[in-house]
């Protein structure tokens, strides 16, 4: 523990060094779990002991270093203590694992665990299990050593009471999926949050509630599993530290919420004899929470969020175990992709000199390269680009499964094709082979056929003979026939009439029968009853009797009637022979009226039935007398038919036999006529399909060759799969955020060149765009509007092809228009302003559909993870996702797209690993696509329409030729039999093959057409180029400002507004010049009025750069040089500096330029011609001026700019003004002045007009004056916007838009947090129809939160004072309307007054740009200061007849314009200008002079409006010093200050070099400190000064020295101790406070702390300063150790110059007795040198290293001069500061010179600058002269 916490430090990278008591605890606790049956040995004890202290300590390791420098401490404790080695314990210095689940059920013991292979079973079939449970999201992770080791990590930390973790390592390292395993293995439930779009602290604290009630209550054993990425405010954090350090939460709980709590744990907590009070309860309910909840944090090491919150929140290290997550070992990565790649076959059949298991290593080997490398571009793009891209294990994942996803893909896809192109040429060939075959059996079907031609004719004639004979016989047989029918006929008659008589009978027969039947034995018994019947019975009786044949009485009919079968026998009676007697007695019954059944039945029922049935019988009897005859004569006709039927059936027989034998003959006859037929056919078909045939193949004989090529490429590229397929993969998981340089680099330079090195099959020539895109789509996407380039097409395949949802950086657009061509109509958009954007997501994820989430910023919505994610769960069949907390059904369709606006985003490693990030900026080469189009389409609109035809008639055919061929293919496989036999598909073959024929030929003309055209449009490619170049010069101005954001759609507007406007020219080469000349100048007219002032000659000079680049007239190696300077790295190899006038910097530009080709031998000139040089130098103009020797002849202007920026600095912005007015013009730097009545003229009702605001500059008095003009003014609504303005901003916006109202709303940059929904505002009028009139104005100050959209839709305009004194006298006239100018009762002295006041407004504007020779404090004078002293010199002069001069003066430089001024010198300044243009020679003298400049700068004679305005457009456009009274050399300040900016910030759009590998920047910071600590001086000794000054100690010098020593001792102590303390910090022995990082930064800066400077101010540079500190300290060394005062005193040596002044006075009053009061000082400037000065004056003190700023000093006459060109300040000779009694001066030739302590004269809020006022001769000049000029005494410099 001593060891590792004295070695293992918490430097400011691995803040998470900490070590404590708690530590060792944590090793025994791991030792206690040692089992006596497993750990009986010293060496299993050892291996226990080494686990526990790897895991305690060495886990939180971040670098490979620290884990190697740990396991030698590990060995030499080993190795003393234990008399062993570890390498002896532990073979290869590996940690051993130990863990207690590996038993599972059967016993947790904590053991070694050797076997790594059964821990990898173990884990596997747990993480097997974990994905079956249901409702949990599958995880395939790969458990290679590293994960493995990490879950037994967590489980071990997790199992141990009060076991918390803090898990560090980048998003998608495996934190989160390891820990769930880890949990699942500890059978713990898992808890998280579910950050929703309005989470905030209650909804959090919501959910610890929830998590306590789970571990308290519940007492469930729950990780609560937290990631950084879910921090929505710090008090998050707060409350987890509180959870992990104590468990209790402040206020978690009301006292309402704990009675819940109290309730459910009452009985249980006094069963374990807990007391019943609530504070007792509380402990007992925390205490559980701690023992069953393990908190588990995932935090990632990006950035200073970890490292300050290691700080703030002391026991995320205090109370958890740490476990780093490195970066994937090479091994791992390895090891991942093998255990990936042994899924897949990467068949070495078709690499013959590759084994399968070597292929397989070598394609792991390449993954990891590809890893590495894109980890190492990403690092060069941040440095080069400032473009942040995150590399995580999860796209590594993304690498290896979408490699074996796109192999199977491929191999299925292209093995496909192959096959499909390969079975067709089977089946032509196949075809060929049986039209052989066909040829020879079409020949011997024709023998065939003549022989059976042959055979039937001759069975024809025996036919014919037979067929004869038959038909005589047939006729005999049909006439014999006819005659038996007639016969038939005759006997059927008489049948017939015989029948119908019988017919008669039966109906009587048939009742009688049933009658019969209907009689009983009763019925019978009932007439034998009767011993004498009735008449009629009897009479009955009788008749029945006498058909019988019996006696006719009663007896007997008695006795008849007794026997049984009587009623039978009269059934069966035999009617058919009933004798003529009986039938003549029964006639006489019958015959009888009362012989009725009906009589009868009146007497007997049995009776009436006897008598129907004798009645019946004499009908029967009487009918069949007539029939009989006629039946016997039909017998006899029946037998003779009968007889000649048989001799008809006898001849017909015969027939038959005959006809059969004819039918026998005929048949075969016809089977011989249907061989032939059939043979005839045949060789017909056969003859058919040698036709067919020959269509066939010589239709198909051109696609075989071609289907043999393609397949046999098919099949080449099968081979070349494995390779081809490791490139596509890794390029659509990584390349979506690199720059097209950096994806050709990686691609062609690492990964192609790797993949050949290792022998892996690659197609050699491979390119993304061919081997992932089908030409077909691209040329879809072209047309949907994804620009031509190969950057876009590669975009367009990460879109479409990747494994993430696309977040798409989409800055112009060019994304969002092809995404909503593409998904026309189905196509959600969303963003996240829409409180309902959940809604419709929800709504797409059920149905399929496209979703657009636009204009997202840096973060996106937490509630989109588990999209982002596509955490799908399955359940039962169903796919499910959990969107907030409802499940949805999850439809395979969807697809999310999404895109910001913004062109830089830095998005984390989370956002990086959940989404593919896809650069869609706008490259040259699809621009210029574009531009060439929209400018051809202008001018020549035949062209483009042709081209745009043709380009749509080429992809149709091209896509209806593919179609052709697939058909044909589908055609020919789909085939089955014979190909010859399908007339249907020969025929659709044909004509497929001729329409393919036919839109070839189409297409080979539309490509020479195409050809053609592109000719004819080429002529206008230098117009589409310029407009590109002009288009990404404009969007380079928003890496400078955020404000400064222009739309490509705004950008093509302009551009076809200048082909509109621009002139017409017959000539192409005239009128292509004629544009671009008028586009440019369009483009630059419309950008300035959105630039500050000081970026518009930046934008014309990149503008022309560029131009020039383009066009190669710039040598990029001298253009590099003017930008970046000379950077002399090897001072021992430089050659000396031959002129001590030239500084050390400007000699190093002439050194490093001298290497530069065209500048051979420019040092060696300064030697040989210092003297023209030096001329050169001091001249004014050197730009116009001729350089010394052959330079001025041998230099272009490029060159000669060189040389400018290498010696005068101060002359760079001129040079390049002139730069660009010879290569572009002059009106490129005359920057139009804002017109916003133009402005509001290229508006509409859509377009926000937006006011970037500066300081000084309202733009609301403009504003209104306009609504004033266009008469807008009752309809004009302003607003400034602030707290609680946003609704009524909504309101105005709503109203204005269906009214037509101005809306104007101030200050947007009060109100940031609105922004958002005022972009959405914004967006609605592009959709809405507002009224014309409405336009919306917006002003807001520069910042990045304002919404880019609204910044592109909108015109913006900056208002700022412009620069010059002409521009802002324009810009002034500009405010004051012609009714003002002319109101005034007194115009001809207004008017000359008005014009000095516009002057006088403008000097005190520009005399900024002086820095502090203009200024002591930078004032904001604004518009209003103008407005009010306008008004006050209008009104004063209308009221006085003589002009109130002291009046105007006291109120417009005293009160108005002097009520800014704060500082005493300044307001000096102020009175001194309003003097010179404030008096009457203003009105007397003819054009009155208003500067030393003759010339330029006077009072106009009077006139009209006009006449003031033609006047000040003719005043130069730069001022010159003078015009302010100022010398040439003080612009040479604010002119360095300039040109530097302009450099770095011309230098920021250039891409970055990356820098040489050196040393860190914390060994540079150490080396650094070192040096400063050597060279500090030694502390001055306090004690032996008292001694040394004994009784002077008392006296005021005395008292100014100590007071100096003890500050000075307290700095150098405060130096050493921070320095000692930043050396410890750095090396890890303590923390890093705050105040150490601030001095490391400004040590690496090379500046001064800010701690270290407190006790004086200072501007130097910390080397300049340390030396200026050691020099103060020596002079008062010197002073406190020989007690005497200097001779000369520096006065800035002293850190309070006017006590030590004061001091001096109070000496001289004591010495002179007088009072202290009553002196005041008189300087005496010596004339002699130092060295002439032998003793100290007699009162007062020598003053020296003052320094004269803004004049030079005249050492003969001891009065102020001007100073040389190039002479900034001017060291003074010693001064006397002599004590005198204040008498009254007359200051008549005396400048009361300021003088300040450093070169910042307004000094600090702490402390001023100024430290006395001294007074100069003012020589030949008048003091205002010298106010003017600014010139003033510095005691110190800034260098």
């Amino acid at each position: 523990y001593n060891a590792i916490v004295n070695t293992m430090l918490p430097t400011p990278t691995k803040i998470h060094y900490l070590f404590n008591l708690r530590d060792i605890s944590k090793i025994y606790q791991g030792l206690l779990r040692a089992h006596k049956d497993y750990h009986d040995t010293t060496q299993s004890i050892i291996r226990l002991w080494i686990h526990e202290c790897f895991r305690v300590f060495s886990d939180r390791f971040a670098d490979a270093n620290d884990m190697e420098a740990f396991k030698v401490i590990l060995g030499d404790k080993l190795g003393s203590i234990f008399d062993t080695s570890f390498n002896s314990i532990c073979p290869n210095k590996i940690s051993p694992i130990f863990g207690d689940f590996i038993r599972g059920e059967s016993g947790s013991i904590y053991e070694d665990i050797v076997d790594i292979s059964q821990l990898k079973h173990y884990m596997e079939t747990v993480l097997e299990d974990y994905n079956t449970e249901p409702g949990v999201i599958a995880m395939d992770l790969v458990l290679f050593r590293d994960a493995m080791e990490h879950i037994c990590r967590i489980v071990r930390v997790i199992g141990q009471p009060r076991g918390n973790m803090l898990l560090v390592g980048v998003g998608g390292s495996g934190r989160q999926s390891l820990s769930r395993i880890a949990a699942y293995i500890s059978q713990f439930s898992v808890f998280q949050i579910e950050v929703s779009r309005n989470y905030r602290q209650q909804e959090f604290r919501e959910d610890i509630r929830k998590l306590y009630w789970m571990a308290g209550v519940e007492n469930k054993k729950t990780v609560f599993l937290f990631n950084d990425t879910q921090v929505v405010t710090e008090n998050f954090l707060e409350d987890i530290n509180n959870v992990l350090s104590s468990g209790e939460v402040p206020n978690l709980y009301s006292p309402e919420e704990f009675e819940e709590v109290k309730q459910a744990l009452m009985d249980e907590a006094k069963s374990e004899g807990a007391a019943d009070s609530s504070d007792t309860l509380f402990a007992y309910f925390i205490d559980k929470v701690r023992s069953n909840l393990h908190v588990v944090l995932c935090m990632s090491p990006v950035g200073d969020p970890f490292r300050n919150r290691i700080r703030q929140y002391p026991a995320f290290v205090n109370c958890t175990t740490i476990d780093w997550f490195t970066e994937w070992p090479k091994d791992a990565l390895l090891e991942v992709a093998e255990r990936y790649l042994e899924k897949v076959d990467l068949n070495p059949a078709l690499h013959e000199s590759l084994k399968k298991e070597e292929l397989m290593k070598n394609c792991a080997s390449v993954f990891v390269v590809m890893h590495q490398s894109v980890v190492t571009a990403s690092k060069k793009m941040e440095e080069e680009m400032k473009r942040h891209n995150y590399v995580t294990p999860t796209n590594y994942l993304e690498l290896v499964t979408g490699y074996l996803n796109m192999l199977t893909e491929k191999r299925k896809e292209l093995g496909d094709a192959a096959k499909k192109l390969r079975n067709g040429l089977f089946k032509i060939d196949d075809t060929r082979a049986k039209v052989e075959v066909m040829s020879v059996e079409l020949e011997e079907s024709k023998i065939k056929v003549q022989q059976y031609q042959k055979e039937c004719e001759e069975y024809l004639v025996v036919l014919v003979q037979q067929k004869r004979e038959a038909d005589e016989q047939q006729k005999a047989v049909s006439a014999r026939s006819a005659k038996i029918g007639e016969e038939e006929v005759k006997c059927r008659q008489i049948a017939d009439a015989a029948q119908a008589d019988l017919d008669e009978a039966l109906p009587f027969l048939e009742e009688a029968v049933k009658a019969l039947d209907s009689l009983s034995k009763k019925d019978i018994t009932e007439i034998r009853s009767y011993n004498k019947a009735p008449a009629l019975v009897q009479d009955v009786m009788e008749a029945v009797m006498v058909l019988r044949g019996q006696d006719p009485s009663w007896a007997e009919s008695k006795k008849q009637l007794g026997d049984p079968t009587f009623i039978q026998q009269l059934v069966n009676y035999d009617k058919d022979n009933m004798s003529d007697r009986i039938l003549k007695k029964i006639g006489g019954y019958v015959s009888r009226s009362d012989f009725n059944p009906e009589m009868v039945g009146r007497v007997s029922f049995a009776a009436s039935s006897l008598c129907k049935w004798v009645r019946a019988m004499e009908v029967y009897g009487r009918i069949y007398r007539v029939v009989e005859p006629k039946r016997k004569k039909l017998r006899e006709a029946t037998d003779q038919l009968q007889e000649k039927q048989n001799n008809l059936q006898e001849a017909q027989r015969r027939l038959k036999e005959v006809t059969e034998k004819i039918d026998l003959l005929k048949k075969q006859y016809d089977e011989k006529l249907a061989m032939k037929e059939e043979l005839r056919k045949s060789s017909e078909l056969t003859q058919l399909r040698m036709e067919r045939a020959g269509k066939l193949l010589s239709g198909l004989a051109g696609e075989k060759v071609r289907w043999e090529e393609s397949a046999g490429i098919l099949e080449t590229n099968i081979g070349f799969l494995v390779g081809d397929c490791l490139i596509a993969s890794a390029f659509t998981s990584y390349m979506g955020p690199f720059l097209s340089d950096y994806r050709d680099n990686l691609v062609n330079k690492v990964w192609l060149p790797q993949v050949k090195k290792l022998h892996i099959p690659c197609n050699p020539d491979f390119t993304i765009s061919n081997f992932l895109a089908k030409a077909t789509d691209v040329r879809e996407w072209n047309i949907k509007g994804l620009p031509s380039d190969t950057f876009s097409t590669e975009n367009g395949i990460i879109v479409t092809r990747g494994l993430r949802w696309p977040l798409m950086i989409d800055p112009q657009c060019q994304a969002i228009k092809w995404i909503k061509n593409m998904e026309k109509g189905k196509l959600k958009i969303i963003d996240l302003q829409q409180h309902d954007f959940l809604r419709t997501l929800e709504n797409a994820v059920q149905f399929g559909a496209p979703v657009l989430l636009q204009n997202v910023h840096e973060t996106l919505d937490p509630s989109l993870s588990p999209i982002l994610n596509k955490a799908v769960i399955k359940q039962g069949g169903r796919l499910l996702i959990k969107l907030g907390d409802k499940e949805i059904d999850y439809n395979p369709e969807f697809r999310f797209y999404i895109t910001t606006k913004l062109s830089n985003p830095h998005y984390t490693p989370e956002v990086a690993t959940k989404t593919t990030i896809v650069n869609f900026a706008v490259k040259e080469q699809g621009l210029e696509a574009q531009l060439l189009g929209i400018v051809v389409r202008k001018e020549r609109p035949d062209l483009e329409e042709q081209k745009d035809t043709l380009v749509l008639n080429i992809a149709n055919g091209k896509k209806k030729l593919v179609e052709l061929e697939d058909e044909i293919l589908r055609l020919l496989n789909a085939a089955e039999g014979s190909l010859l036999d399908d007339e249907v598909l020969v025929e659709t073959l044909q004509t497929s093959k001729q329409t393919s024929q036919e839109v070839s030929e189409q297409l080979d003309v539309s490509e020479e057409t195409e050809i053609k055209i592109d000719f004819a449009r080429e002529g206008y490619r230098p117009c589409a180029q310029r407009a590109s170049i002009l288009f990404f010069v404009l969007n380079d101005m928003g890496r400078i400002d955020p404000m400064y954001q222009f739309s490509l759609d705004a950008y093509i507007d302009l551009f076809n507004s200048s082909i509109d406007k621009s002139i017409h020219h017959n000539k192409l080469e005239d009128r292509i010049l004629a544009l671009n000349d008028y586009h440019t100048y369009a483009v630059f007219k419309f950008t300035c009025r959105a630039l500050f002032e000081k970026h518009k000659l930046l934008f014309s000079f990149q503008i022309c750069s560029k131009i020039m680049e383009t066009a190669g007239k710039l040598d990029m190696e001298e253009y590099t040089f003017f930008l970046k300077g000379g950077v002399v790295l090897d001072r021992e190899t430089q050659m000396d500096n031959p002129c001590k006038w030239l500084s050390g910097s400007s000699w190093d530009n002439v050194t490093e330029l001298d290497k530069i080709a065209n500048f051979h031998g420019i040092a060696n000139s300064f030697e040989q011609y210092a003297r023209d040089w030096n001329i050169w130098y001091t001249s004014p103009r050197p730009e116009e001026t001729q350089l010394p020797g052959e330079w001025q002849n041998s230099c272009n202007e490029l060159q000669r700019m060189c040389i400018i920026r290498s010696l005068r600095m101060d002359r760079v912005a001129f040079c390049a003004t002139s730069f660009i007015v010879n290569n572009l013009g002059n009106k490129f730097v005359e920057p139009p002045v804002l017109d916003m009545a133009s402005v509001l003229d290229d508006s509409n009702c859509r377009t926000p007009l937006i006011f970037v605001l500066s300081t000084g500059v309202d733009p609301t008095s403009g504003l209104v004056q306009l609504a004033d003009q266009v008469g807008m003014n009752d309809r004009f609504q302003p607003l400034s916007l602030g707290q609680g303005q946003a609704p009524i901003a909504t309101r105005l916006i709503k109203e204005g838009v269906k009214e037509g109202n101005w809306v104007f709303l101030a200050n947007c940059h009060l109100s940031l947090s609105w922004m958002p929904q005022l972009d959405k505002l914004v967006e609605k009028l592009q959709s809405e129809e507002p009224h014309p009139d409405f336009r919306l104005w917006l002003s807001s100050n520069p910042t990045k939160e304002f919404p880019i959209s609204i910044l592109q839709a909108g015109l913006k305009m900056t208002t700022e004072p412009p620069k010059g004194l002409k521009a802002n006298m324009k810009r002034l006239y500009g405010l004051v309307s012609e009714n003002t100018f002319s109101k005034c009762k007194k115009p001809e002295k207004y008017k000359k007054l008005l014009f000095t006041l516009c002057f006088f407004h403008s000097v005190l504007i520009e005399r900024r740009k002086f820095l502090q020779l203009g200024w002591n404090i930078p004032y904001e004078f604004n518009d209003s200061d103008f407005e009010v002293s306008e008004n006050l010199l209008s009104m004063y002069l209308d009221e006085y007849e003589d002009t109130p001069w002291d009046a105007l003066k006291y109120l417009i430089a005293g009160v108005n314009y002097g009520g800014h001024v704060t500082d005493d010198l300044d307001r000096r300044l102020l009175q001194t200008y309003i003097n010179d243009y404030f008096n009457e020679n203003v009105l007397s003298t003819p054009y009155y002079r208003l500067s030393s400049l003759h010339d330029t700068y006077y009072v106009p004679r009077d006139g009209p409006y006009q006449h003031y305005k033609d006047y000040i457009s003719l005043l130069p456009n730069v001022d010159s010093p003078a015009a302010f009274g100022q010398h040439p050399n003080a612009d040479i300040a604010s002119q360095i200050k300039e040109a530097h900016n302009l450099f770095e910030t011309l230098l920021s759009l250039q891409p970055q070099e990356k820098a040489a590998q050196g040393e860190s920047k914390e060994d540079a910071v150490l080396t650094m400190a070192q040096d400063v600590k050597e060279h500090l001086p030694e502390l001055i000794d306090y004690d032996n000064t008292l001694s040394v000054l004994a009784e002077d100690r008392n006296t005021p010098m005395g008292v100014v020295l100590l007071q100096e020593i003890l500050r000075y001792n307290n700095v150098i102590k405060l130096i050493s101790k921070s320095l000692t303390d930043l050396e410890k910090g750095i090396k890890g022995l303590v923390v890093m406070s705050e105040d150490l990082e601030e001095i490391f930064r400004c040590i690496n800066e090379g500046k001064v702390p800010n701690i270290w400077s407190k006790t004086y101010p200072s501007l130097k540079p910390l080397g300049s300063w340390i030396r200026d500190l050691v020099q103060r300290v020596d002079q008062f060394f010197k002073w406190a150790h020989t007690g005497c005062m200097p001779l000369i005193f520096t006065l800035s040596y002293f850190t309070f110059p006017t006590g030590f002044l004061t001091a001096v006075l109070q000496t001289s009053a004591r010495t002179n007795n007088i009072s202290v009061d009553t002196l005041s000082w008189e300087f005496i400037v010596q004339i002699l040198d130092d060295v002439n000065l032998t003793g100290q004056p007699k009162d007062g003190v020598y003053i020296n290293g003052l320094f004269l700023e803004g004049a030079a000093w005249d050492k003969k006459n001891c009065c102020l001069l001007e100073a040389n060109a190039m002479q900034l300040v001017t060291e003074m000779p010693t001064i006397h500061f002599k004590p005198a009694e204040m008498k009254k001066k007359t200051g008549r030739g005396i400048y009361a010179c300021p003088c300040y302590y450093y070169p910042d004269r307004a000094g600090t809020s702490e402390r001023a600058s100024f430290v006395v006022s001294v007074d100069l001769k003012s020589g030949s000049s008048t003091p205002d002269h010298w106010v003017k000029r600014g010139t003033a005494l510095l005691l110190s410099l800034d260098s």
